[in-house]
């Protein structure tokens, strides 16, 4: 009788396996969630690190479709001894998320995270704080259910879906291995000063006790007086980008010549200027990049050319109609020159027409029975006023109220750019091939608690490739590219598609051998230590 062979694909899932056995996240989430009945064969934890397995998968499967997916893994191997795929099924998984709702998702989490950061001992210079917006599907009935949960009501869509329903995920992330430290969910309407403002205020003491971060770093939705002000009564150094359309920055940019620019980096140069807005004692670092300024002047021509045919449209519609009174064309034509940017009517006059009785030639001496006004003139473009928007361009300011001498202007300019490992994050969660760009779970409260889940598999894959990238350059081995050159810092994702058909050979159910395993995925698991080695032995 020959003998009975299965294989199941490990993949990259080994690796997404082991750090999560590295950070004790089964036992930090069994330990957080109230304790299971002595019938349930899967803990929370395992359900929260199979919720993330499917999710670094890149499959996007439903609750449903679970045990499927996992019938074709080697469950066992990536979760737990005893662990079978039909343990994996929507009842146990819905029943997962609402206990994570109930025990709050985003102290739960940050608790979580504190174990990565503490783990991979990141230094925590700076945290960025930044929001996007998740378009849900489905008839959701706001009115039940916990009063706390979000809801999912229209609001600016960042997806550019404004006829659906969202979600708003709110991440604070710290900006050298772009781990998220803290997520909080808020609902579909929330705007972004308002959910920072409330962030700052109840949450950021909790998290500089755990993080002990340097610097608060957020975009100009940061920079609103109340928020500003909380964080400098919290001793708490940040640093944003100050919005244009503050009266100090409009003041400050139209007095342009008058500074003395400085160049610090490739391409910027600044200046520092004291400012006290807020009542916050600060210094705002008036920045020109050239690269921007050439991109800004492209686009400005574009304004222009759109701006001046919509012009052209729109002054030819008001010559065309008719007014009673002289001052009614006054008033129309002031206020068609109020809304334009660049055009300028010249030559203009108002025309009187003399309108009788009858239509046709009048009779001599015949008295009009009404006058009627008639807007005429030419247009032109004001270049002095594109001459103008031209200056400014390229031109963007920075505020911190770390004054000391210790914070350069290219170290300011850094940090602040690091406000894009969240950007990051946000196109990474909301990839096509991870979970889905949108949610449909039956409760507001489960799609609160799978968005912490998408968390934790954004903070996994970053966790994951910082490691990587740091082992690779501690024991100076490489690890090709996709041009098959040597490399130490590949992302996370182009590891895991070099992970592909790796397999485990099952033979009779006992014994169990992994097979396609490569040189370049050897040198991986070797420099990441001995979870994986075990994994994948």
């Amino acid at each position: 009788m020959s003998a009975n062979y299965s294989t199941k694909g490990i993949d990259h899932l080994g690796l997404v396996s082991g750090i999560c056995q590295e950070i004790g996240l089964v036992e930090f989430i069994d330990n957080s969630l109230p304790k299971q009945s002595d019938q349930k064969l899967i803990s929370n934890g395992q359900l929260v690190l199979a919720m993330i397995l499917n999710g670094l998968g890149f499959v996007g499967r439903t609750l449903h479709m679970y045990p499927e997916y996992f019938l074709e893994r080697p469950v066992e191997r990536l979760i737990g001894k005893g662990i079978t795929s039909e343990m994996i099924n929507d009842d146990a998984l819905g029943r997962c998320l609402d206990q994570l709702f109930e025990t709050g998702v985003s102290p739960l989490y940050q608790g979580l995270s504190e174990l990565v950061v503490q783990h991979l001992e990141l230094p925590c210079e700076g945290i960025n704080l930044d929001s996007t917006s998740i378009h849900v599907d489905g008839q959701y009935d706001n009115d039940g259910g916990d009063i706390n949960a979000i809801k999912l009501v229209k609001g600016y869509s960042r997806d550019h879906r404004p006829e659906l329903n969202q979600v708003v995920l709110n991440l604070i992330t710290e900006n050298q291995a772009g781990i998220p430290v803290y997520m909080q969910a808020a609902s579909g309407n929330t705007v972004d000063t308002k959910g920072f403002k409330k962030i700052v205020k109840a949450h950021l003491g909790s998290l500089k006790a755990a993080q002990a971060c340097r610097y608060f770093i957020g975009d100009a939705a940061l920079y609103v007086a109340e928020t500003i002000q909380s964080l400098s009564e919290q001793n708490q150094l940040f640093i944003s980008r100050v919005p244009q359309k503050i009266t100090q920055a409009k003041q400050l940019l139209a007095q342009k010549a008058d500074y003395q620019f400085q160049a610090f980096d490739n391409g910027y140069s600044g200046v520092w200027v004291n400012s006290d807005y807020a009542g916050v004692e600060q210094r705002w670092l008036l920045v020109h990049s050239e690269q921007a300024e050439k991109r800004g002047q492209f686009i400005l021509d574009k304004k222009v050319l759109n701006r001046s045919k919509d012009s052209q449209k729109t002054f030819k519609k008001l010559c065309q109609r008719r007014f009673s009174c002289r001052k009614d064309a006054e008033e129309a034509l002031s206020c068609w020159e109020q809304l334009q940017d660049f055009a300028r009517v010249s030559q203009s006059e108002i025309l009187a027409h003399e309108i009788y009785a009858k239509s046709g030639r009048p009779k001599l001496n015949a008295e009009p029975l009404k006058l009627e006004y008639q807007i005429a003139g030419q247009l032109y473009c004001d270049l002095e006023r594109r001459q103008t928007a031209l200056s400014q361009k390229g031109l963007f300011i920075l505020a911190t109220n770390d004054c000391g001498p210790e914070l350069e202007m290219a170290k300011l300019l850094k940090l602040y750019k690091s406000q894009q490992s969240v950007e990051k994050g946000f196109r990474f969660l909301k990839s096509p091939d991870f979970l889905t760009s949108s949610l449909y779970l039956k409760k507001p409260e489960r799609i609160e608690a799978l968005l912490m889940i998408m968390t934790c598999c954004l903070m996994v894959y970053a966790a994951l490739e910082y490691k990587i990238r740091r082992e690779l350059k501690a024991q100076d081995v490489f690890f090709p590219d996709m041009k098959y050159k040597p490399s130490q810092n590949p992302t996370a994702r182009w590891v895991f598609f070099c992970f592909q058909r790796i397999d485990e050979l099952s033979i009779e159910g006992e014994q169990r051998l992994v097979l396609n395993l490569q040189e370049r995925q050897q040198t991986v698991i070797n420099c990441l230590g001995d979870i994986y080695q075990q994994i994948y032995s």
